[in-house]
């Protein structure tokens, strides 16, 4: 992690910076791991949202890495908040949102503002996983055709899978603690097997690279993937095994599909299209599909649009081409956008 570390300051600063990551990360004893679904909270929340209440503070807001961010998460913990982001350059950097600034300044760790960066690829990161049982593991997956795991308790970025083919996404499955699925190659789906240290099984399931990976949260057999081809399907894993199997359930966008995620009671699959579509799939084996108009045609710069799912299945929210976040509404259709100066 040190050779990794891209931190100000004298190697003695850069030390004492990263040691206070590591001890921030290994206090996080089990009783502050997620014992529960990140979601059960949702029935005290609602479905009614006020848009109007919602405040970006200036506090909340931090330039953690210097070029795009492709994917970030949050540390799956109760009473801290740490966010882990990758960009487009391979550097990850972890932001300890919950940091005491002042403390950290008297203990003169350096240029201190809460945020560790690090430089575990070369090329842009497609995928970031941290496990609710074990946050002492950070898995990254990148288009150099890598596959690392910041392990904070050997304070080491382990290499696990190399390939000359690139990795556009990652995913964790509920219940299989000791393995990962990526999108390698062209429509490739891989399973990392952490007991047998190899890939376990790979399967060909689209014509182009697979953009997301997602599973249903009830049915763990049940899996969605969306894909430069054109398509979002939804496949049964135990039916994976062979070659071009055939989906339980395909949605042809005739462009690009961006993501597609399930939602938090499993009911809805949310798809994102470069076709300026938002597709809501759902009802008995999920055959009802409406699709909800935005503009998903993003400029050079900008990473792909995706939209995800609140606290529950009532809203989407989706960036925009004007710096601002459209909320859906999945109930009505509708769009809301939020803005911040």
């Amino acid at each position: 992690m040190l050779d990794a570390y891209n931190g100000n300051g004298s190697l003695d600063n850069q030390m004492k910076h990263q040691k206070h990551l590591i001890d921030t990360i290994k206090s996080l004893s089990e009783t502050n791991l997620m014992s529960c679904s990140i979601h059960d909270d949702a029935s005290v929340i609602g479905s009614s949202l006020d848009l109007e209440s919602l405040i970006l503070k200036p506090e909340n807001v931090a330039r953690v890495l210097p070029k795009n961010i492709l994917n970030l998460c949050f540390f799956p913990c109760k009473n801290r908040s740490i966010v882990v982001a990758g960009n487009k350059a391979g550097s990850l950097a972890l932001w300890d949102m919950d940091a005491d600034l002042k403390e950290d300044k008297e203990e003169q760790i350096g240029n201190y503002d809460g945020i560790y960066l690090y430089d575990p690829h070369t090329a842009p990161i497609s995928g970031i996983v941290i496990q609710p049982f074990s946050l002492s593991k950070v898995y990254t997956s990148s288009y150099d055709g890598c596959i690392r795991l910041m392990d904070v308790e050997k304070e080491a970025f382990d290499m696990l899978y190399s390939s000359d083919d690139a990795i556009f996404c990652l995913s964790p499955h509920p219940n299989e603690a000791k393995s990962v699925y990526f999108g390698e190659a062209q429509g490739m789906i891989n399973v990392w097997d952490e007991r047998a240290g190899k890939s376990s099984s790979s399967c060909i399931l689209h014509d182009q690279r697979i953009n997301t990976i997602d599973f249903h949260p009830e049915n763990t057999n049940c899996m969605a993937t969306s894909s430069s081809d054109g398509t979002a399907c939804i496949w049964d894993l135990r039916n994976i095994t062979a070659n071009r199997p055939e989906s339980l359930k395909m949605v042809d966008h005739k462009k690009a599909v961006h993501s597609a995620y399930f939602s938090p009671s499993g009911n809805c699959l949310a798809t994102t299209s470069a076709n300026d579509k938002v597709g809501l799939i759902r009802g008995t084996n999920f055959m009802d599909i409406s699709m909800v108009q935005h503009n998903n045609q993003v400029g050079r710069w900008i990473p792909s649009f995706r939209a995800i799912w609140g606290w529950n299945d009532s809203y989407l929210f989706i960036g925009n081409m004007k710096r601002g976040v459209d909320v859906i509404s999945t109930a009505y259709r509708k769009m809301v956008t939020l803005e911040s100066p």
